[in-house]
């Protein structure tokens, strides 16, 4: 089983708990875009947040939804343009921890 990091919120406050993997299940359904290209949008978001455990969950889920490193290598030269070399750095951070990358 995959780790949940809201977990401790479950315990604290179920309803908000509830409503945050509700509201992922949203954001992460089937749509008009392809839920690698989600993924992969969130994979740069959490980059330029600073959010290094994001990178590398969000970054494993969309190449296990089919994202190839190729079109990873495409978000992160628009990661670059848009929110500079620190943000490359945390996404280089993140993805430094997948076996499969």
């Amino acid at each position: 089983m995959a780790f949940d990091p809201l977990a401790t919120l479950d315990k604290v406050n179920p309803a908000l708990y509830k409503k945050m993997k509700d509201n992922n299940k949203a954001a992460f359904s089937e749509g008009a875009i392809p839920i690698k290209y989600k993924l992969l949008l969130a994979m740069a978001l959490d980059a330029a947040e600073g959010a290094t455990d994001g990178v590398t969950a969000v970054t494993q889920l969309a190449l296990n939804h089919g994202a190839t490193k190729e079109e990873i290598a495409e978000v992160l030269n628009v990661l670059h343009y848009v929110c500079g070399g620190g943000s490359i750095y945390t996404a280089s951070m993140g993805m430094s921890k997948l076996d499969n990358l």
